[in-house]
């Protein structure tokens, strides 16, 4: 099994986001996800920088995919998406139905991210006559779902987001916003002074959520580095890295090396085994 490192979620600084993905290119991680996924109003790093960003990758050996929005909430964002699905270079994540209709017009191959609802063989398969090449799964499905899904094996591959933050909502209305007290279309890209998103805690204190933008997260990370074997048995081709920090470079290496390392205290891995999502289960 391979380690993949997805899309960066958060907002960050253009020199910032440039400066991570330099060391990416230094970095032994075979498949590079690029692209922004949350919000269309994050314009520090625009799609002619992305392209750069991921001709820079290949030039260093990297396989690259250009991820695409999650939420795709009206026409005027339709000639973006079109555009970056025919890019003509690189194969897309499809985040959206819209991305897969695009890529299934276009006869485009393409990735089917995890925001988009697969959660039967049927529609897996339906969307492997569409161009399908891989699907990442939901993070809120279990090992056990992903076993059956597997069996027997399909013609496109699995990949699952292993380590990170998971991406668990999308919303029209931007949270980060709301909180600085301004509207979603003047919202001065509020989510750029938190770059691991905002932490929202229960009245007992308890880490519940994290706020993104418009999008909610887990609030801890998610690790299941301990079930690398056992999907690899199952069939799993891709263990994702989601990137919130520098960090997450060398974990990425570490895993590819394959050095192993203890489940951490405050992780979170209660979906792949069928309870919630915020458990720690050992």
């Amino acid at each position: 099994m391979k380690i993949s490192l997805g899309p960066l979620m958060y907002c960050w600084p253009k020199s910032d986001v440039y400066a991570f993905y330099e060391k990416v290119a230094d970095s032994n991680i075979p498949l590079v996800y690029l692209g922004e996924t949350v919000c269309t109003r994050r314009r520090q790093v625009k799609w002619s920088d992305y392209l750069a960003l991921a001709k820079l990758l290949q030039a260093s050996g990297k396989q690259v995919v250009l991820s695409t929005m999650a939420l795709i909430e009206n026409s005027s964002e339709l000639p973006e998406l079109r555009k970056q699905v025919a890019n003509g270079e690189f194969m897309v994540e499809a985040n959206d139905m819209a991305a897969v209709a695009i890529a299934q017009e276009l006869n485009q191959p393409f990735v089917c991210g995890p925001s988009i609802n697969n959660y039967n063989r049927a529609t897996l398969d339906k969307m492997a006559t569409w161009g399908m090449q891989r699907f990442v799964m939901p993070v809120d499905l279990s090992g056990e779902w992903l076993r059956q899904v597997l069996t027997p094996s399909p013609s496109y591959e699995a990949e699952v987001i292993g380590y990170g933050h998971l991406p668990l909502a999308h919303s029209a209305r931007c949270f980060t916003a709301r909180l600085k007290g301004l509207t979603k279309d003047g919202c001065d890209i509020a989510c750029a002074q938190y770059p691991r998103g905002i932490l929202a805690q229960t009245q007992e204190h308890q880490p519940l959520l994290r706020l993104n933008g418009i999008q909610t997260q887990s609030a801890s990370c998610c690790d299941l580095r301990q079930q690398l074997a056992q999907m690899a048995t199952m069939g799993v081709s891709w263990f994702r890295v989601s990137p919130y920090s520098q960090e997450c470079i060398s974990v990425a290496n570490a895993l590819i090396a394959g050095e192993t390392a203890p489940l951490t205290a405050d992780a979170c891995n209660g979906y792949w085994f069928n309870e919630a999502g915020m458990r720690r289960v050992v």
